[in-house]
């Protein structure tokens, strides 16, 4: 006897045949052709494709902001042990979150429970797959410890020799990467597929204040540490990253240029600007830094942002926003820019209810070029 399909068979039949396109990689039911995205990873997920196509577009609307841990604590309050509420300084001034959320994992390495900063990987973990949803972009960056010394991040020793390929630490940083591939693929969606990450590892490697930077290691080295740490990832199956190269400020487009490991192991590019010598010269630096940035990044025909910045004199200042930051930025195509992290009242690069200059990140926020997560989804829609 002939069987006939259920209408509920057929609708199940026409998700799985959809998913299936999908995966090999044709052009999506959303218009999106997986196969002509480019990314530095050849079996990069469609989902890692998809992030950077989306990058691309908000870069063409606007900027987005972003935040380091902002939903992690902020000043005067730490989250507690109830992942299931996201909040924020900057939610809190102006009712939205930042489309960009900034995470270290400094001492993944190490196999501990908390990073650096004493966030909890499985706190990051539970917010991560919650701003996802919501289409938020996660950046990361690695303040990893030092391999030879067992200091941190800033113990200047050289070490970099040390980690690469018949390095005295090969082994101890082969298994730092197998335990940095555990927890990126360890970031699932709700559908239980591995989330991207933009990944911002080795930044600001033209000071000489890490161990991976300066004075500390010479530029082939650097390049080649970049590589090999890219290889090892994927080397673990890890297909979910778009890689950051991120100096601090630089004075020329040789200086972006001097550790670049090619625009074959880059995807994004960025700089890292702070506010250390006053208001103007900050806005001019920001302006000249992302032109620099710019030309690259339209050579390349890669998108770029500002991968780190804030103002270091914050409490003094009411109008840093709209006439220091923003000049600086207006106009300059960056897909982002991210502020660093509000660790207490006298460390903090974003404002929070009650700061001097929280009205005027108010008027900062109303800007049409600035981007919050509840209008992040409407401009990455094809």
């Amino acid at each position: 006897m002939k069987s006939t399909l259920s209408i509920k068979d057929f609708i199940k039949y026409l998700i799985v045949l959809s998913l299936l396109v999908l995966n090999v990689g044709c052009k999506s039911i959303s218009g999106i052709d997986y196969n002509a995205i480019k990314v530095s990873d050849i079996q990069a997920t469609n989902s890692t494709k998809l992030l950077y196509h989306n990058i691309q577009s908000i870069s063409r609307k606007g900027i987005a902001f972003g935040h380091q841990d902002a939903t992690a604590y902020g000043i005067g309050w730490k989250h507690d042990e109830n992942y299931e509420v996201l909040k924020s300084d900057i939610q809190k001034v102006v009712g939205a979150l930042p489309v960009v959320h900034g995470y270290d994992i400094g001492h993944i390495e190490l196999g501990r429970n908390h990073n650096l900063d004493t966030v909890s990987f499985d706190l990051m973990r539970n917010h991560i797959q919650k701003l996802y949803d919501k289409g938020a972009i996660i950046t990361m960056s690695w303040h990893l410890d030092n391999p030879v010394t067992g200091g941190s991040s800033w113990d200047k020793t050289p070490a970099v020799p040390a980690v690469l390929e018949g390095g005295g630490q090969r082994d101890k940083y082969v298994l730092w990467i197998k335990r940095l591939a555990e927890f990126f693929n360890s970031l699932k969606d709700k559908q239980g597929n591995v989330i991207p990450i933009v990944f911002r590892p080795f930044h600001e490697m033209n000071g000489s204040w890490f161990w991976w930077g300066g004075d500390n290691v010479s530029p082939e080295d650097y390049k080649q540490l970049w590589k090999e740490t890219k290889q090892l990832l994927e080397e673990n199956n890890v297909h979910s990253l778009l890689y950051a190269y991120s100096p601090n400020t630089v004075s020329s487009e040789e200086e972006f240029e001097k550790y670049y490991p090619g625009d074959e192991f880059v995807d994004i590019l960025g700089v890292d600007i702070y506010n250390h010598s006053g208001n103007e010269a900050f806005t001019k630096d920001v302006k000249w830094n992302l032109e620099i940035v710019k030309q690259k990044a339209l050579l390349a025909n890669k998108p770029f942002a500002l991968t780190e910045t804030g103002n270091n004199n914050f409490g003094e200042d009411p109008l840093w926003w709209t006439q220091t930051l923003y000049p600086g930025i207006k106009d300059s195509g960056a897909a982002w820019m991210l502020l660093w992290r509000n660790a207490r009242p006298s460390h903090y690069f974003a404002t929070y209810p009650g700061e001097i200059s929280e009205e005027n990140f108010k008027e900062f926020a109303e800007l049409e070029e600035i981007i919050f997560l509840d209008e992040v989804k409407e401009l990455t829609t094809n």
